[in-house]
């Protein structure tokens, strides 16, 4: 079913054509990416398509029942609520039909045998749109988004006024995933998250019912979602089919089809012209000429086809090559003021032409790890040692490093001012700052030209080891590809921070997995981590499983706990194994009690008898409370480390 046409639209600022004759169209379950260039007006088409901007000419056509759901990249909620309450607000409607039902569940013990009957088809058909619209699982689903986005460890108390700005637009996210629209529009859903909450979101919109319409710099998460690829390049659009990569291999592909059959028709087009320009003067040959000149005047010719936009180019030298042992730490543990250790016992070890990614959640530390290193911020315990001839370069994702009052030629000069001009503003045309553009102050740049200058200052320090935060951040794909391919020529020695795994995946030799208080190393990429990871997962419950099949004999002999321990480990382990047959058993029960309700309410002399009627609804739900209570208790026993 189609749900959204877009066609020959056009969107002009001022004199400046951001969009011209853009055509998309978008079905049921499409999964489809928009990529190009930063300002190539990828976030302007789903801002009009979303109705947030006016346009010039074309038309968007659409069915009036079809709903749409937009994330701006900057959205975040602001709300007095909790952060549960505010995403139940999005179940307004059924909380109403479930008003409603208690209401008609009054007036049918206090209605006479005359109109029950009429009360009672009210009141199954309102029963059953609250059912078919999700009314006994939308709690579930909140539950199910909050842990999924990760916010299953806060408060229920806590406000979405006190969440800081990537938490706000993750609720944002979370609230609109909820809403179930036919179309979802997402304008880089994937800044402010973490790779496990990467990995639901693509989960879930995988196995999402409606169509998603997204822009995303992140090419793993559109490898995993999309089925369609829009690249938005010189104001117009192109279609291709597949994934990410496989819009890369179709577009390369292309290109040199185009070339080959470009440069056939120029030679074509050379041999006709230089048989006319020697043949036409003479009689012999004149009208054979004529006749070429003919078939010149006819033939259409094609013009050259454009490859990829002007592109970033540069590389990461260095000036002198370190020692062996580039980084030692040991047992290194970090706080902030006040605070409890945000690590401890932090321990790891880099040598000479590594290149290591650290990863690990949100908020555990990474950063802050990073800025130890730098001395930026001082370590309680432990100790940090860089090796013989080490230089270290360091890319900070905030940027902080750079002067906001400075025009960008300065903030470049001033920190190399023996370096001539030229070679000063022929490294920034490197980095596609040219003309006018090096004039600008660093205060008006967008996230990706203050990314693009930080990388210029740190391509100039030639260092030996280079620390990374977040270097794709504010990136375009396209100017990702370039920095991925400097640094896969870079000489030195690499540790970087990264949610990007396709970046991961091209530039690590080495994985350490942080947490608060060590750090596992995995030798591999990211694919070769998430292998291991996997590995260790499904090892564990294997463990587990056959730690609970043990005989108590077979116990004692593994066991490396003391007699007392044992013995009351095993108690618990009795209880804990008691107490899941037990609940497992009185779910059955509330199950079959639940199912023979539903049967009585069939049955024409129990619906009839409006007291009868109520009392066994009243019954359903107080029966469908004790079964979520007992679910939740049994999944929280059932993944209970033994």
């Amino acid at each position: 079913m189609m749900i959204l046409q877009v066609n020959q639209l056009s969107k002009s600022f001022g004199a400046d054509t951001i969009l011209n004759n853009i055509k998309l169209e978008v079905r049921n379950r499409d999964r489809i990416a928009i990529v190009g260039r930063n300002g190539a007006g990828k976030s302007t088409l789903l801002k009009i398509i979303a109705g947030q901007l006016s346009y010039e000419k074309g038309e968007i056509i659409k069915p009036k029942d079809i709903t749409m759901g937009y994330l701006a990249q900057h959205t975040g909620l602001d709300s007095k609520l909790t952060i549960k309450e505010e995403l139940l607000t999005v179940f307004d409607h059924l909380k109403a039909m479930e008003k409603e039902m208690r209401a008609i569940e009054e007036k049918m013990a206090a209605a006479d045998p005359g109109e029950l009957e009429s009360i009672m088809k009210t009141y199954d058909r309102l029963q059953q749109e609250f059912r078919d619209k999700g009314g006994y699982q939308y709690e579930a689903d909140v539950r199910s988004v909050l842990h999924g986005l990760g916010f299953s460890h806060f408060d229920d108390s806590t406000q979405v006024q006190s969440l800081s700005g990537g938490q706000k637009t993750r609720l944002a996210l979370g609230k609109l995933l909820l809403t179930q629209p036919d179309l979802l529009i997402l304008d880089e859903p994937t800044n402010h998250l973490d790779i496990d909450t990467l990995t639901w979101l693509e989960h879930y919109l995988q196995g999402y019912s409606g169509a998603i319409l997204i822009v995303s710099h992140d090419r793993y998460f559109l490898d995993k979602v999309v089925n369609q690829v829009y690249e938005v390049s010189r104001a117009e659009s192109k279609k291709y089919h597949g994934n990410y990569s496989a819009y890369l291999d179709q577009k390369a592909a292309q290109y040199e089809k185009d070339i080959k059959i470009y440069e056939k028709q120029q030679d074509e087009i050379a041999k006709l012209q230089d048989f006319v320009d020697r043949n036409l003067a003479r009689a012999s040959t004149t009208k054979r000429a004529q006749s070429r000149r003919k078939q010149l005047e006819r033939m259409e010719v094609m013009s050259k086809p454009l490859g990829d936009e002007k592109s970033a180019n540069f590389h990461f030298d260095i000036t002198k090559q370190s020692g062996n042992e580039v980084l030692r730490v040991q047992d290194l543990t970090i706080s902030y003021e006040n605070q409890p250790p945000l690590l401890t016992e932090v321990s790891f070890m880099l040598t000479r032409g590594e290149s290591a990614a650290l990863v690990g959640p949100n908020g555990i530390g990474k950063s802050t790890l990073l800025k130890t290193l730098m001395d930026t911020l001082k370590p309680d315990h432990g100790t940090i040692s860089y090796g013989s001839n080490v230089s270290v370069g360091y890319y900070d994702q905030e940027q902080a490093e750079l002067t906001s009052s400075k025009r960008v030629l300065d903030e470049l000069w001033d920190e190399y001012p023996g370096l001539p001009e030229k070679e000063i503003r022929t490294c920034l045309g490197n980095f596609l700052f040219s003309g006018d553009d090096v004039l600008k102050p660093v205060h008006s740049l967008s996230g990706g030209e203050k990314a693009r200058l930080a990388l210029a200052k740190l391509m100039l320090q030639k260092a030996n080891f280079l620390i990374l935060d977040e270097p794709t951040n504010h990136l375009d794909l396209d100017s990702k590809e370039v920095l991925e391919n400097a640094l896969i020529d870079y000489p030195g020695t690499l540790l970087f921070v990264s949610h990007d795994r396709y970046f991961i995946n091209r530039i690590a030799t080495r994985v350490l997995e942080l947490s608060p208080n060590h750090i596992e190393e995995y030798l591999g990429d990211y694919d070769y981590y998430t292998e291991k990871k996997t590995e260790q997962l499904e090892l564990e419950k294997m463990n587990q499983q056959e730690e609970t099949e043990k005989t108590p004999a077979a116990v004692k002999s593994d066991s490396k706990r003391s007699y007392e321990e044992e013995k009351e480990w095993k108690k618990k382990e009795r209880q804990r194994l008691r107490r899941i047959e037990e609940i497992e058993t009185a779910v059955q029960n509330i199950e079959e009690n639940i199912s023979h309700n539903d049967e009585l309410l069939c049955d024409p002399e129990v619906y009839q008898d409006h007291e009868k009627v109520q009392a066994i609804h009243a019954d359903n739900e107080k029966l469908n409370q004790e079964l979520e209570t007992l679910l939740s208790e049994w999944e929280e026993l059932s993944t209970e480390e033994s």
